[in-house]
This record gives structure tokens, C-alpha cells and sequence, in this order.
């Protein structure tokens, strides 16, 4: 008898990353501190048969894929974008990923309102 394994979903956090993202100058020159959420859904039949990171997703090339655009030298103005290119860089480095959804929050807003962050949630699917 076969067994099949449902897709599962790896969660990442509040990841913290500094960036330097933004319209205002303020927020290019100084940067700021963002934390990011992911969520990963992938077949994980071949991982948990072979017990293989190899053809697993792997959380830590997924974070080095958040850090990759978070924390890079190309500043983005939108958050949006940040968010979009996250999951870009994601879905173009793990090809079993079937969706994935990113949430990016922008930390210390330089605008006169009191708030905790402005937060971006974008998914993405595999065509």
C-alpha cells in the first residue's frame, strides 16, 4: 500500500533584518528595522522518505533568500515590492515550492502618527 504526504507549510517568524527601503531620504540614508514572516508550502514527499535537506526547502536558504532582498544595498521605495521580491527570490531558488506568502513589517515609520508598523502581505503560486 502507497502512502501519500499532503503539502506542508514551514513558518518563519519575525525575522528581524535592517534595510534601507523607503520614499523619504531619511529612510535610505539611516535604514531601518524590519521583520518578516513566511510561509512556505511544498511537497515534502522525497525530504521526509530520504530524511534529506538536500530536497527539502531548507528555512536557512530561505532566509538567506529574505536577507538577500531585505537587507541589500538596492533600496526599494514600497514595502509592496520588498514583499514581492522576497517571494520572487524564494519561488526562483526552490522549485517544489507550490505558494508562498510573505508578510514584511516596517519598523519605527518616520511619519508623525503613532503606530506599532505598516505590514505587507503578498502570496504568491506556482503556475
Amino acid at each position: 500500500m502507497s502512502k501519500t504526504v499532503s503539502p506542508i507549510r514551514i513558518t518563519i517568524s519575525n525575522a528581524e533584518f535592517y534595510g534601507y527601503h523607503g520614499v523619504k531620504a531619511e529612510e535610505r540614508s539611516l535604514g531601518g528595522q524590519f521583520q518578516v514572516d513566511v510561509d512556505v508550502i511544498y511537497d515534502p514527499t522525497q525530504a521526509v522518505l530520504s530524511d534529506d535537506v538536500q530536497v527539502a526547502v531548507n528555512y536557512e536558504e530561505v532566509m538567506f533568500c529574505i536577507s538577500e532582498v531585505v537587507s541589500s544595498d538596492e533600496p526599494y521605495n514600497l514595502i509592496e515590492t520588498v514583499t514581492y521580491e522576497v517571494l520572487n527570490s524564494i519561488m526562483d531558488k526552490f522549485p517544489t515550492v507550490l505558494e508562498a506568502t510573505c508578510r514584511v513589517r516596517k519598523l519605527n515609520v518616520p511619519i508623525r502618527q503613532t503606530l506599532d508598523y505598516i505590514e505587507c502581505e503578498l502570496t504568491m503560486e506556482r503556475d
